[in-house]
């Protein structure tokens, strides 16, 4: 049968230079994509604001007994028989560290999507870079760039994604420092408990953490049929299967077995879990994610379900 997914242009050790150049060139693309999501969804959108110590007004609102007289908006209050609060806008900037997996699996793309991984993580990464910086919050990325505050850290995250050395696995986040938030892009196709093995010590640091599943369609439904070889893009081991179709229920189980498990320790941590397929619209994970950072759950976290 016809090839039903590739990895796009694998990398082995002696070749890391040309990999980095082609992550090079689909940066700026990502950036592209990136900005057009983020414009998309802000639309409407006020952000992560909430009332606090700053300059700019926000709100009026109902005066509450015990509260302040000092605090009423007598102007306000002067146009009907209520008293008025006027809050004003928290203006502290948060610092949020993005994080996408750009390990060789992360490059895999089916005939079932219009793109890999790689860049889907790549645009969801970018994208939150683009909105969270218009919210005035310090955007960082752990091992390749420092907490920023700046109407273009998305760029400035871009530019360094560029020339930042190939890695795989979980960053190294020994830089982080207090309370922050952190969200980790990418497939997360290991054992659940070994994932949470590297996730567990941030959560206990005071970490809020949210953890994103990138999925090709592939990698759900298991369409192969026939005689198929299975590469594993991480160790280059290859398994031949005379009839896949054979495999798929019990794949299936498998592999929504591995992602409920991850997903249940997660919140019983107190982490967030959003699946994304690269099917879908990216700006569907963007907004769950960003419903997580702003403290509010979205009614689904999940943009597609097998």
């Amino acid at each position: 049968m016809a090839s039903i997914g590739q990895i796009v242009e694998q990398t082995p050790g002696s070749e890391v230079l040309q990999r980095a150049r082609q992550r090079a060139v689909l940066v700026p693309d990502c950036m592209v994509e990136a900005k057009r999501i983020a414009n998309t969804v802000i639309a409407g959108w006020h952000g992560r604001r909430k009332r606090g110590i700053g300059e700019n007004f926000w709100q009026f609102r109902p005066y509450a007994d015990g509260e302040s007289y000092a605090r009423i908006d007598w102007r306000r209050s002067a146009r009907d028989d209520h008293m008025y609060i006027r809050d004003r806008e928290w203006e502290a900037a948060h610092t949020v560290w993005l994080w996408a997996d750009m390990s060789p699996s992360m490059m895999y793309k089916s005939t079932l999507a219009s793109v890999s991984k790689e860049s889907r993580a790549l645009v969801l990464m970018l994208a939150l870079a683009e909105i969270l910086a218009r919210s005035g919050e310090r955007i960082g990325c752990p091992g390749i760039m420092e907490p920023v505050s700046a109407r273009n850290a998305a760029e400035r995250l871009a530019a360094a994604i560029m020339h930042a050395p190939l890695t795989s696995g979980l960053p190294d986040t020994r830089m982080i420092r207090g309370a922050s938030d952190i969200v980790l892009i990418g497939d997360f196709l290991d054992d659940a408990d070994r994932v949470m093995d590297r996730i567990t010590p941030l959560a206990r640091r005071g970490l809020r953490g949210h953890l994103v599943e990138i999925a090709d369609p592939a990698e759900e439904t298991f369409p192969y049929t026939g005689r198929t070889e299975f590469t594993d893009p991480e160790t280059g081991d290859k398994l031949t299967s005379g009839r896949a179709e054979t495999l798929r229920d019990d794949y299936r189980r498998a592999y929504l077995a591995r992602r409920d498990s991850l997903s249940d320790q997660l919140r019983r941590m107190g982490w967030s879990f959003t699946h994304h397929r690269t099917d879908r619209l990216a700006s569907e994970a963007l907004v769950a994610v960003h419903m997580h950072l702003s403290g509010m759950t979205p009614a689904v976290s999940r943009s597609a379900s097998l």
